[in-house]
């Protein structure tokens, strides 16, 4: 298993000569140097370790490993004029020797290369990192290589008035390769129960592994009830809620075998919570030294657990098959959430402008995590009544073809979604004609989603000038509409949108496009489009959501 670490670049070094970058009088593109007449820092940056494995799976064969950068002193971005600065003008060289790997591994360089060397030549270094690249470099198992061969390929640079930072970049080839024990979700498995996790790893590599570190990470919705005295925690409350969860890291001492299984000595708690859908557990062990190890529970935050140190056990004639490289499960994946729509009713004569605070709220249990997908937002679309056009939408909506030869807007509301999520998005209407009882169709996709039994409060309306006697309500029930907050910010978008007519108007067609837009399907492989925008009913492994792709509008 190949495991990449990215060498950092001096902080000091690049800041000595950042003062330099575009200084007064040479202009965006000119060259610098360092402030004091010194030569300009520059490392020579890219992954520092490679360890190639002895099952093949080595990555993309057609990718490289390594990828070489020169990192500069200054910014990657450009500046005002969209010029990336010039930071050094002049010849140099970059030589590549991988001689050491001659019998461990086979060797493709980029640039000039001739066997197991090769040079790199420029003449110009740009500011920062991004956009400096050598080229790539590709390692392959070879017809001699074996369990524990170990080389090195030295990468150094030469240049009147720079100074390169060499790099190091170190092979190993078939060494401890811990691969984690499957994950299943039990059969009745549901949201507020405590998983089991059967934790545990084989060492598929060639050599023995002298320590070893157990990270696992569970997401907003998943817990660990127990603490350990060699593990550390993370609990991370604030930010995206794509990112936040528990994270927590375990070390254990000895020596463990090539072809040998090992499990934690009870299994690891997994408490869900009552609104869990789609969490994501994953965990994953390292061979690492026991010196390195105990470093890595001191850092980035982590707490010291308490209580029994964790330990392996070792599993005697544990299938292969059991195990593999990635160990994540969605847990649990049987849980409902209830998207609700509220509609407005509003009163006015010829020339005055209403407002219609539209409601979208999730009354859960669970909360849509869209852990998978990264937060693709879902959508509903908004008509317009006849007789009124909108002078003012939420800066979440958007003017597009709602259906055939009908103009409306169509919404979004970011994921993840918590299970108690109130949102409002108001539009302002100016009344051209009074038309009585003039309505417009507020509506999210109807589908068979499991997770969402009850689908009929996904529609709602507006209501203008509502008949005394009408009897209907803007959320399509016996009861009127709520209009929940906070609001998304609103901005005059600078249209004039029309309402097409009265009744029930803008209903979703379940026809072809037509070329005109509106809410049709496109096919088996679980694709909606509304008015030129991509619907996607992606799966969450055994969870499913609705997410909403943005794209142009018809």
């Amino acid at each position: 298993m190949r495991r990449s670490v990215r060498s950092s670049v001096p902080r000091a070094a690049r800041a000595l000569a950042a003062v330099a970058v575009l200084a007064a009088g040479f202009g965006a593109a000119a060259p610098a140097v360092a402030a004091d007449g010194a030569p300009l820092p520059v490392s020579i940056t890219g992954a520092n370790r490679v360890d190639l494995s002895l099952q093949g799976d080595n990555d993309d064969p057609s990718e490289p490993q390594v990828t070489l950068r020169l990192a500069a002193p200054g910014d990657d971005e450009p500046g005002d004029d969209g010029v990336i600065p010039v930071v050094h003008e002049g010849e140099y060289k970059i030589r590549i020797d991988a001689t050491a790997l001659a019998g461990v591994a086979a060797v493709k360089l980029p640039c000039a290369a001739s066997g197991l060397t090769a040079v790199c030549e420029g003449n110009t270094i740009n500011a920062g990192e991004l956009n400096n690249r050598l080229g790539g470099i590709r390692l392959d198992l070879n017809s001699q290589s074996e369990a524990g061969d170990f080389g090195s390929i030295k990468v150094t640079g030469e240049g009147e008035g720079v100074d390169f930072t060499p790099l190091t970049i170190d092979v190993l080839v078939g060494g401890p390769e811990l691969l984690g024990h499957n994950l299943s979700e039990p059969k009745g498995f549901a949201a507020g129960d405590t998983y089991d996790a059967p934790v545990g790893f084989r060492n598929a590599g060639g050599m023995s592994a002298d320590g070893a570190v157990l990270r696992f990470h569970g997401s907003r919705g998943l817990s660990f009830p127990e603490s350990f005295g060699n593990c550390a925690y993370k609990q991370t409350t604030d930010g995206s809620l794509l990112h936040q969860g528990t994270d927590a890291i375990c070390t254990f001492d000895g020596v463990y075998k090539p072809g040998t299984a090992y499990t934690l000595a009870g299994p690891l708690k997994v408490k869900t919570a009552g609104f869990a859908l789609g969490d994501v557990l994953g965990y994953g062990f390292s061979a690492v030294s026991a010196q390195k190890a105990k470093a890595l529970l001191t850092g980035d935050d982590y707490t010291p657990g308490t209580g029994a140190p964790l330990t392996l056990k070792e599993v005697p004639g544990a299938p292969a098959g059991d195990y593999s490289r990635y160990t994540e499960l969605d847990l649990p994946s049987h849980n409902t959430y209830d998207l609700v729509l509220t509609g407005a009713t509003a009163r006015g004569g010829v020339g005055d402008t209403v407002t219609a605070d539209i409601g979208f709220r999730n009354d859960g249990p669970a909360w849509i995590s869209a852990l998978r997908s990264g937060g693709e937002p879902l959508g509903f679309t908004v008509g317009v009544p006849a007789g009124a056009k909108v002078t003012k939408s939420p800066s979440s909506c958007r003017f597009t073809t709602i259906d055939e030869g009908v103009k409306g807007y169509l919404c979004w509301v970011d994921t993840p979604l918590l299970e108690n999520t109130k949102l409002s998005f108001p539009f302002q209407l100016r009344i051209d004609t009074v038309v009585e009882n003039a309505k417009a169709k507020i509506t999210l996709p109807a589908w068979n989603n499991p997770h969402e039994p009850n689908q009929s409060d996904n529609t709602a309306w507006i209501v203008l000038n509502p008949a005394d006697d009408d009897g209907s309500s803007t959320d399509g029930s016996s009861s009127g509409g709520t209009s929940p907050s906070p609001s998304p910010s609103s901005s005059d978008d600078g249209s004039s949108v029309s309402g097409g007519t009265s009744g029930d108007s803008g209903a979703a067609s379940s026809g072809g496009d037509s070329g005109g837009g509106g809410l049709a399907f496109t096919g088996a492989a679980g694709a909606l489009t509304i008015g030129g925008a991509a619907l996607l009913i992606l799966g969450l492994g055994t969870a499913i959501v609705v997410l909403v792709r943005r794209k142009s509008a018809a």
